[in-house]
């Protein structure tokens, strides 16, 4: 899938920056230029991050490849021409759109940067993130770095200084809120298990070897604390020997930010993007699994 991707991106210069250009070719010089150097460095930026799978990464080409059929379906709009190239390019752009979202490249970057025998496994987004604040930040970061270069080489100066100074911080901001998303893990290590959850806990959850009862499809009625943060899908229940401390961000944050809001836990809910996978793992690992 990782291949399907960098090609379907690799092409876009040639099959969809024709309409891009024929939509601002009738502006004046500095545009046309302005836009071709701001969609050149774009695309070599993702097609960079996508030839090296990181976290950091991952963050960059969840936010740059779906500004591509988004910037093509709007310079057809622009031209109202609709030619087999770029039909093509959008085609692409779609389907590198729909596969840079996908578990499997989430858990191939992730595992990128994971360290020795580790193996990391993405946890799947809260819902409530999906449906609103995720399309907004996507936006602020998008709209955000392009406005103020493009209003500049367009002539209107006071609107460009305006969207530089708000739009860069902001989207330098909404970037690293984001890139939180792809650092929520399930990780797997020769000592046990770590939930490395910095959106759910203030700090990660180890559980040794000697402290596992098990790892399991979580039943109806677990009751297990929850740390899955109203994503949908299937949880796993990780249940301890003995019970472990955590601080989870939500108790932090009733209390004031005060580090002693902690409770104890002794099981708990995740929700990988890929459980099957989770349990091979663990079955493999000789961890206990239920």
């Amino acid at each position: 899938m990782h291949a399907v991707v960098v090609l379907s991106w690799a092409v876009l210069p040639i099959t969809g920056g024709e309409a891009v250009a024929d939509a601002v070719a009738d502006a004046d010089l500095a545009l046309p230029v302005a836009a071709a150097v701001f969609l050149w460095a774009w695309w070599g930026a993702t097609l960079l991050a996508l030839l090296v799978p990181r976290t950091v990464s991952l963050t960059l080409a969840r936010i740059g490849v779906p500004a591509a059929p988004v910037a093509i379906a709007g310079a057809v709009a622009a031209t109202g021409d609709v030619g087999i190239p770029t039909a093509v390019g959008l085609t692409a752009s779609v389907v590198a759109t729909a596969v840079v979202l996908t578990a499997p490249i989430g858990h191939r970057f992730a595992n990128g940067s994971a360290y020795g025998a580790e193996a990391r496994y993405p946890l799947r987004p809260p819902i409530g993130l999906l449906l609103g604040p995720l399309p907004l930040t996507w936006l602020v970061v998008t709209a955000g770095v392009a406005a103020g270069p493009l209003l500049l080489a367009g002539g209107v100066w006071w609107a460009a200084v305006v969207a530089t100074v708000v739009g860069w911080p902001a989207a330098w901001f909404a970037t690293r809120t984001a890139h939180q998303l792809a650092r929520r893990w399930l990780v797997l290590v020769p000592a046990g298990l770590v939930v490395h959850d910095p959106l759910a806990m203030a700090d990660s959850l180890l559980a040794t070897r000697t402290n596992l009862v098990h790892v399991r499809p979580a039943p109806v009625d677990s009751e297990a604390f929850d740390l899955t943060m109203g994503a949908t899908g299937l949880a796993l229940e990780v249940t301890l020997v003995e019970p472990q401390t955590i601080l989870t961000q939500a108790d932090r944050r009733s209390a004031g930010g005060s580090l002693a809001a902690t409770r104890k836990v002794a099981a708990v809910l995740v929700m990988p993007s890929r459980p099957g996978a989770v349990l091979r793992s663990v079955a493999e690992r000789r961890l206990p699994i239920a």
